[in-house]
């Protein structure tokens, strides 16, 4: 058999053929572990949903809404509210939000938290659904606001707005994690975000009955399917037999 020639040419046909075979090993691949990762991150987030949100049995979600807010001019951040019910009885709220559009942004970049208020607006509890912050510094956030041996490390329980979530360096009543306090200052702008997301919602709204619709009769005799085929319905309708137009 003859030997190749080394040449453009060659050397052109090889890598690409090496880049499609590399291609599609990497599309088997893709395809192969797309569906478990996508179902992984599904049960992290509802386990998380279960976490921030009261024990109550019988408890349902309803659809999650997506609420855009925009926090600068050219950023807009998206917020996840996991409606909690028992029965037709809002009980709370889970609140996915991330430091997207922060005013105070993380040392470490975005982060992302999954708050749970109840029906007052207090925070039940929330987990760190990622974050890239410093082992034992920013990381901390995990446990450090929510030490239920010491008030200022503790957010749960409390309701922004009666209490100040900024840290006590600003004037607020929280404590920020020691030597990160840039990391703290996000933390809460999310959590604070996170309340004003479930206070723009319709709360404790009574529910209204609507009784269905009874068949539109032209009190002229007319055609009601034409009346309303010319866009102008009871109006045409209502005018007299021979004043159509």
């Amino acid at each position: 058999m003859a030997k190749l020639q080394s040449s453009f040419k060659n050397m052109l046909l090889s890598l690409t053929l090496i880049a499609l075979v590399a291609a599609a090993a990497l599309a088997g691949v893709y395809t192969m572990t797309a569906g478990p990762i996508a179902n992984a991150s599904a049960k992290k987030q509802q386990e998380a949903i279960k976490q921030v949100l009261p024990e109550v049995e019988g408890m349902t979600f309803a659809k999650a809404d997506t609420v855009y807010v925009v926090e600068k001019s050219d950023t807009v951040s998206t917020i996840i509210l996991h409606k909690a019910y028992v029965g037709e009885e809002w009980i709370g709220t889970a609140v996915e939000a991330s430091t997207e559009g922060n005013m105070n942004m993380p040392f470490g970049g975005t982060f992302k938290l999954m708050v749970g208020f109840d029906q007052v607006g207090n925070v039940v509890n929330y987990v760190v659904l990622e974050q890239a912050e410093t082992p034992g510094l920013g990381a901390l956030m995990e446990s450090w606001f929510c030490n239920k041996e010491k008030d200022g490390q503790n957010i749960l329980g409390k309701n922004p707005a009666t209490t100040n979530f900024t840290v006590s360096k600003d004037g607020g009543d929280v404590d920020a994690i020691t030597a990160s306090t840039i990391t703290s200052r996000a933390f809460l702008e999310v959590v604070v975000r996170a309340y004003n997301a479930v206070a723009q919602q319709p709360m404790l709204i009574e529910k209204v009955e609507v009784e269905p619709a009874e068949a539109f009769v032209c009190p002229n005799g007319n055609d009601p399917l034409e009346c309303a085929g010319r866009g102008c319905a009871e109006q045409y309708c209502l005018k007299q037999k021979g004043d159509q137009q």
